[in-house]
């Protein structure tokens, strides 16, 4: 069976705890990879040799950084669908939705190259006599990384790019339920030319986490993953005064006006809600059909619907894939299994699903919930799979009150022909990242990531802008020179007295 290691300082590190934990592959549930959980004193080796390469990487010119980058981007590109079998074969996603996954990852390396010109600083001449000021942003030191299981790829690279890029060295703990895409990242790096302890990767679980959260030579702390955790993540860290963005999660409404294209709004309503499994924090979870569309769109998503394929990730006829774990199956369909008693009617139930020949995988259908209550559990909770929500609302006004109401405020969209309600809507909705006839409205890598509400913890969003201020701190010097006729070393400038 498979094993995978840890990567400290630059090798392959095997596991001493004697802890392992079991990757499944979610199309079979078959057991196919055994993966090393760390204990303290391995979290600690991968921290010690981080705080080792950062007395070089930290002082190191842009110029080497950069340089080490764009190999690193080549080589990524190169290996495209190396990494994309690898989160298909034990996260589930079909082939298509990994290589998007990598292209949005390598967007984030795109911007760490530039990071020459993120990190220009500022100066003021003469703001007294011979008084000049400069603002500039350095390093934080030894930085950590605990990214989630539904994109193994993507969320590191949102994060250790762009940190090593502006100076810092990087501890990554992956999910360990699909963690092999992570150690590929790390040992293409190296291959890059990037030194050796400057990326590290330690997996495991609490304990693996809480060292690090700990860990007092540990600067900063990025995480995605649930609201629960995100707020756990801060609350600790912060507590061992360490910065912190912690990314939780998430239940996205598009809202739907009467005068939307409603073909347009329900193709993407099905992409939106169940690509990727539904298994992603920007999914879209619940549409909120406004005024008198809602039975004509809730026929159009479930004909759409319908006729989704669904299969193993690496058969290229395959539109979406099984879910991580059995648990996180049997979860997802208690949801849709209560969803009649609490009010809603069961357009369709996915919940019987499964393939002839892998009846062992996590599988579960499409589901679509209509006329949903916003008291009840499948509306209410993060699902995480592909259930969709449909609610009513008479009015613009009452949709976008009950979009406010929710304490999540990740991503959401509206679906209009009017600029100005669209407008409106913009201004108006209390939510970190908006889409006008855009489902899922994810931001480009020189636009910063992130939400409000319980959907974030901490001040700064994830890549960015905000993810080179969240990496690297201000610093402003002040200096006055004498004029050299005013006394020292004759430089023989002339006196102007």
């Amino acid at each position: 069976m498979k094993t995978v290691n840890h990567w400290i300082g630059g090798t392959s590190v095997e596991g001493a705890s004697g802890a392992f934990g079991q990757v499944t592959d979610p199309a079979t549930g078959a057991v196919t990879t055994r993966v090393a959980f760390a204990c303290a004193d391995e979290v600690d080796a991968a921290v010690a040799a981080a705080k080792a390469a950062f007395g070089t990487w930290g002082t190191s010119s842009l110029a080497t950084r950069t340089a080490v980058l764009f190999r690193y981007r080549a080589l990524l590109d190169a290996h495209r669908d190396e990494l994309a079998e690898l989160i298909t074969a034990e996260h589930g996603k079909v082939h298509s939705d990994a290589l998007g996954e990598v292209a949005r990852g390598l967007e984030i390396v795109e911007l760490a190259c530039g990071i020459t010109l993120q990190l220009k600083g500022e100066l003021s001449t003469q703001v007294s006599g011979g008084v000049d000021v400069a603002s500039i942003r350095q390093p934080l030191g030894v930085v950590a990384g605990i990214t989630p299981f539904n994109f193994p790829a993507m969320v590191p690279m949102w994060m250790f790019p762009l940190a090593i890029a502006c100076g810092n060295t990087f501890v990554l703990k992956p999910s360990e339920k699909d963690p092999s895409a992570a150690l590929r990242l790390a040992e293409l790096a190296a291959e890059a030319g990037l030194p050796d302890g400057v990326l590290n990767v330690v997996h495991g679980d609490k304990v693996a986490v809480d060292r690090l959260l700990e860990h007092p030579d540990v600067a900063a702390v990025s995480f995605v993953g649930s609201t629960p955790i995100a707020r756990h993540i801060h609350g600790v860290a912060t507590s061992h005064g360490k910065r912190v963005q912690a990314l939780g999660g998430a239940k996205n409404h598009m809202l739907v006006l009467p005068d939307a294209d409603l073909d347009a709004a329900a193709d993407a309503a099905v992409s939106a809600a169940y690509g990727s499994a539904g298994e992603r924090c920007m999914a879209i979870s619940a549409v909120v059909a406004v005024g008198d569309t809602g039975d004509a769109l809730v026929a159009k998503i479930r004909d759409r619907a319908e006729k989704i394929k669904i299969g193993p990730g690496d058969d290229p006829t395959s539109e979406m894939g099984p879910l991580i774990t059995k648990a996180h199956r049997d979860k997802v369909a208690s949801y849709v299994h209560g969803a009649a008693a609490q009010g809603a009617e069961v357009v369709l139930d996915g919940t019987g699903f499964t393939v002839e020949g892998y009846e062992d995988g996590h599988w579960i259908g499409l589901s679509l919930l209509d006329k949903v209550s916003p008291d009840a559990d499948a509306y209410r909770d993060e699902i995480f799979g592909p259930v969709l929500c449909v609610l009513r609302a008479a009015t613009y006004e009452e949709g976008i009150a009950l979009i406010n109401a929710s304490p999540w405020g990740n991503g959401t969209a509206i679906f209009t022909r009017d600029g100005g309600a669209a407008r409106r809507f913009q201004l108006e909705v209390q939510a970190g990242m908006v889409g006008v006839n855009v489902p899922i409205p994810v931001p480009v890598g020189y636009h910063s990531f992130g939400g409000w509400k319980d959907s974030i913890f901490g001040d700064h969003h994830i890549y960015g802008n905000d993810g080179v201020h969240f990496y690297t701190r201000g610093k402003v010097v002040t200096t006055r020179w004498p004029n050299p006729e005013d006394g020292g070393v004759d430089l023989g400038f002339p006196s102007h007295r």
